[in-house]
């Protein structure tokens, strides 16, 4: 009976996806069908467009896909995506997977990183500021969060790449790999140090938020009965916070870590276009404003699945962590 109720909460849940994946495409469909940006002026050239005849430019209308109603390309697109086809990308020429397949693998690792890094260093930094409420210590760590979470991703990404990579000269100054540099010649050295300015970016804005809400959750643990009736028996503050305080806090933390992956893949947008980073965030900006539909669909749908699969996770993690949301999920 267990497992009936496990299999059909994760059938639920990927039928939640696929809505999801659908309503997303729907809207991104629409906001670049309503873009002022003319798909053939932008790609091809005012004066170029001026000087070719009528039959070119209907070629090239029906290449572009403006000569056809949005319905009917909404509808044709999503058929072939059913079938296992995303379609060509108008830009580069190339199947919408394969262009997905190599800017994610551009920015997974970054994203990855980043995500970990913002999550462990905020979780522990919390804790570290719950713990010593009111303190010069819990001072520093709320200053600090609340700075980074009023400043903005592309602002910071712009002072790292002045002052490490103009000024100091240490870092690269942008892309993922040395210019030039054939793909067989990359290193993970050079790879590595394309990706630290990035990583650094992200990490600091992603961390603040994670801060916050565990140093809240921490207070509410320090200000409990229980902790209370711990400090009465003589334990000492360090075997109070590794009890008490991470088991309490943990699964709130998870909830809060995963949700955040939809804000460092919108992150990711912004800083990939400061650095010029060849991942899926440029991708995505280089087809909305060429109007690239195919492409632009298919990012959004992959992103979309990307933040479903994050959210499935905690679900899965929180019955582990908390045998009493288990229970009730069996119970449903």
């Amino acid at each position: 009976m267990g497992m009936r109720k496990e299999f059909l909460f994760i059938l639920k849940n990927f039928v939640r996806m696929a809505i999801l994946m659908f309503l997303v495409s729907i809207v991104a469909f629409f906001l670049v069908s309503v873009s002022p940006i003319d798909p053939l002026k932008v790609n091809v050239g005012q004066t170029a467009l001026g000087s070719m005849s009528q039959e070119q430019i209907e070629k090239l209308s029906q290449y572009w896909g403006t000569s056809i109603s949005p319905v009917r390309r909404y509808l044709s697109w999503a058929g072939d995506f059913i079938r296992g086809d995303m379609g060509v990308s108008l830009l580069y020429r190339q199947p919408v997977s394969r262009v997905i397949g190599v800017k994610l693998s551009n920015s997974l690792l970054m994203l990855g990183i980043s995500w970990l890094i913002s999550g462990i260093v905020g979780f522990s930094l919390g804790i570290l500021a719950g713990a010593n409420r009111g303190k010069r210590l819990d001072k520093g760590i709320s200053a600090y969060a609340l700075i980074t979470a009023s400043t903005p991703a592309f602002w910071l990404a712009l002072v790292f790449l002045m002052l490490f990579g103009v000024w100091l000269k240490i870092l690269p100054i942008g892309l993922s790999v040395p210019i030039g540099t054939e793909a067989a010649e990359v290193t993970i050295r050079d790879r590595i140090l394309h990706g630290i300015l990035p990583v650094l970016t992200l990490s600091i804005t992603g961390i603040s938020s994670m801060i916050l809400h565990t140093r809240e959750k921490m207070l509410e643990v320090m200000e409990s009965d229980y902790v209370l009736f711990a400090k009465a028996r003589g334990e000492t503050g360090t075997q109070i916070v590794l009890g008490h305080g991470i088991r309490n806090i943990l699964l709130p933390a998870l909830t809060l870590q995963f949700a955040s992956i939809s804000e460092i893949i919108g992150g990711s947008v912004l800083v990939e276009q400061v650095f010029s980073y060849p991942g899926i965030g440029q991708a995505a900006v280089t087809a909305g404003l060429g109007g690239d539909v195919p492409l632009l669909l298919g990012i959004a749908v992959i992103s979309a699945a990307i933040v479903f699969t994050g959210n499935f996770t905690a679900n899965i993690l929180y019955g582990i962590v908390d045998p009493r949301i288990r229970k009730a999920r069996n119970n449903i």
